[in-house]
């Protein structure tokens, strides 16, 4: 099995960034944990990170027929995106939809989700271990 992991907008700025609502770990560090964990169930991750839109709609349009299942933490293309949400949608690739804040608990405007009607599921909440919540909600996929 084969997942892609694909992070947003500023969450290359994790460790650093509001570390009272994101948390103190670097994206490299929540990549480390979840390589471990899927080398631990034998499964293969790509993990990405872009702040173009764009770049995440051709990476999701490239997934089909490669990679089994996504884990997206879309951040603040979440509420913005139905580029997004149509690339979901029509690659058909099963779509798990991670953030590492309550996005309910924060501003009304994080409190909508353009992509979640198009995504299997969603985590939010967890900080670092939404990502390897994400990654056990993969596994289920078939």
């Amino acid at each position: 099995m084969k997942i892609l992991f694909l992070n947003g907008p500023n969450l290359n700025l994790l460790g650093q960034r509001e570390p009272g609502v994101y948390g103190s770990q670097t994206l490299t560090d929540i990549e480390a944990a979840v390589r471990a964990r899927a080398a631990q169930v034998q499964v293969e991750v790509d993990f990405r990170q872009s702040n173009l839109e764009g770049e995440l709609v051709t990476w999701i349009q490239s997934a089909r027929g490669t990679f089994q299942a996504i884990v997206l933490n879309a951040a603040a293309y979440t509420h913005t995106s139905i580029a997004l949400r149509d690339a979901i949608s029509a690659v058909g690739v099963p779509t798990i939809e991670i953030h590492l804040s309550n996005i309910y608990a924060r501003e009304e405007f994080r409190h909508e989700s353009m992509i979640a009607p198009v995504c299997r599921g969603q985590i939010s909440g967890f900080g670092a271990q939404s990502y390897l919540l994400g990654l056990e909600a993969a596994l289920f996929i078939k």
